[in-house]
């Protein structure tokens, strides 16, 4: 495994991530909304780019330990449509270092066996931007050990939108029966279609929401919520929801007697 691989990876590291591995088990899918840069920068006295510069930290070692513990599919909330507000200045420090970092890092994501993917309205970015995001996806393209998903110009409601358009434009056409919409065909026709849905959804910075995120993917997920600022959220803070994962009980409308004990923890 690369070096940027085991840059962190301690032999207390391990042991909890075998230790993770063999509770129970673990979410295929990772969602997170990736909260709290400008407020982290903030405290400290530094700018919001500051902050999002901080944050590229915490991305690389969540993408790191992700990939350690065998997670399949991480998404992580980058830039939503609703961004896109922000001040100008923002935004292009945010894409010059979108920009930077891809540069940097993709040959160690293909060096990992790692599969880069996007979902999101690609044509409110620049040319720049997704010229490097498609060399990069066409690089990884068959990367079998990990899908990173980057949610960027993303939000929920778009994606629901964009879904049912498309088959919208297939029922004017007579290729498909309105009477046979149903949540399969949503489901085949939003950006994750390739994925399962996220079982574990985390948001950092101590906000209570979702924020358009996943709205339909996420009807199941389990929610975790950290007062974390995403700069400061790492491996360590990553276990700790993984354990709180492992400790609930997904019930998907049954009543606990019904559910396979052995496909979760229950609380001491």
């Amino acid at each position: 495994m690369p070096y940027w691989f085991k840059s962190r990876q301690t032999p207390d590291d391990i042991q909890v991530q075998e230790e993770l591995k063999s509770s129970c088990e673990l979410p295929r899918h990772i969602g997170i909304i990736m909260d709290g840069n400008g407020r982290w920068a903030r405290l400290k006295g530094k700018s919001r780019v500051e902050g999002h510069v901080a944050g590229v930290e915490s991305v690389r070692d969540i993408v790191e330990a992700s990939r350690q513990l065998g997670i399949s599919c991480l998404t992580l909330f980058t830039f939503s449509i609703e961004n896109w507000k922000r001040p100008e200045n923002e935004i292009s420090a945010l894409m010059r270092l979108l920009i930077r970092v891809l540069k940097r890092e993709t040959r160690q994501l293909h060096d990992n066996n790692i599969r880069l993917h996007v979902i999101g309205e690609m044509k409110m970015l620049t040319d720049e931007v997704r010229k490097i995001l498609m060399d990069t996806m066409e690089l990884t393209k068959n990367n079998s050990a990990m899908t990173l998903n980057i949610a960027l110009s993303y939000s929920g409601k778009w994606d629901l939108v964009q879904a049912c358009r498309r088959i919208a434009e297939h029922a004017a056409s007579g290729a498909i029966d309105p009477e046979s919409i149903d949540e399969n065909m949503i489901d085949a026709h939003l950006s994750t279609s390739i994925f399962p849905d996220p079982e574990l959804l985390i948001r950092t910075s101590g906000e209570f929401r979702i924020s358009n995120f996943m709205l339909w993917q996420s009807a199941y997920s389990e929610i975790y919520f950290t007062n974390t600022y995403w700069p400061d959220f790492r491996r360590t803070q990553l276990y700790e929801a993984l354990r709180e994962f492992q400790n609930r009980e997904r019930r998907f409308g049954q009543t606990s007697e019904q559910v396979d004990p052995k496909s979760f923890k229950r609380q001491a």
